[in-house]
């Protein structure tokens, strides 16, 4: 594949990177932030062989379940598992497969960084470093998307350009947002006192949610919910992580993460 491709495949989530930066009024170190996003980019090939994992155990499960239906077509039980089994099958891949282990190791790969470092010197700092590493973490999976197009289809420089441009406002902007929410609410865990246990659990829980309605419209959706859908959630969290910096900008101290 063309160095071209790869070019592309970095290009959105650099210039997502640029702007989520100069919201920081206190800019972190070239060093965090580099290492931040190429974390999210290795997280993105652990992501990959769970999600790998995942889908061929759907694929066993669901010929177990038609073997199982054939064998026993006299229960209830078998009879309704095979009817839903594509619901099932949707409902699994799409919320583990996709939002559960995607949100989650995101976060888990950015918490391992942190709490190595001492650089978080404001609560902000948890949000954009969740946004750091999403946004590598979309970098690798774009670089992945033109790579696999490369090898099944005939991938033109434009077709490249149309992609990308297209994966710039719809998937690498929506890792951006649902960390930053995970990071809005992690904040709020550490540097707020009431309820603080709760918080991260509710940011994790409402990232993991949009996501999955995200990959729910764009899947299952007709052909207007395939385009209203997603946008109209992307405008809901990009309001949302707005709100978010400006809430925590006005906090003071030091978030400290203990564990």
């Amino acid at each position: 594949m063309s160095y071209l491709f790869y070019l592309l495949g970095l290009a959105p989530s650099l210039i997502w990177l640029l702007f989520y930066l100069k919201k920081d009024k206190h800019p972190e170190s070239n060093w965090m932030v580099l290492t931040t996003f190429l974390l999210g980019m290795a997280g993105a090939l652990l992501i990959l062989v769970l999600e790998l994992a995942v889908q061929a155990l759907l694929n066993y499960l669901g010929a177990g379940i038609t073997v199982l239906a054939q064998n026993n077509s006299t229960y209830p039980q078998t009879a309704w598992l095979l009817a839903n089994s594509h619901w099932l099958s949707l409902l699994i891949s799409i919320f583990l497969a996709g939002a559960i282990i995607e949100e989650y190791i995101k976060y888990r790969t950015v918490r391992f960084w942190l709490k190595r470092n001492s650089e978080i010197d404001e609560p902000l700092d948890l949000m954009l470093y969740m946004i750091i590493g999403a946004l590598g973490f979309a970098a690798m999976e774009n670089i992945l998307v033109l790579h696999n197009q490369n090898f099944t289809a005939v991938l033109t420089t434009q077709s490249a350009f149309l992609i990308i441009g297209w994966r710039f406002i719809s998937a690498t902007f929506l890792h951006a947002l649902c960390s930053g929410i995970i990071g809005f609410f992690w904040a709020l865990s550490i540097c707020q006192t009431p309820n603080k246990k709760s918080y991260l659990g509710w940011g994790i829980v409402l990232a993991i949610l949009l996501h999955g309605l995200y990959n729910w419209a764009i899947m299952e959706g007709e052909t207007l919910v395939k385009i209203i859908g997603p946008l109209f959630l992307l405008l809901v969290m990009s309001v949302f992580v707005s709100f978010g910096f400006n809430k925590l900008k006005k906090m003071k101290g030091v978030c400290l993460i203990k564990e």
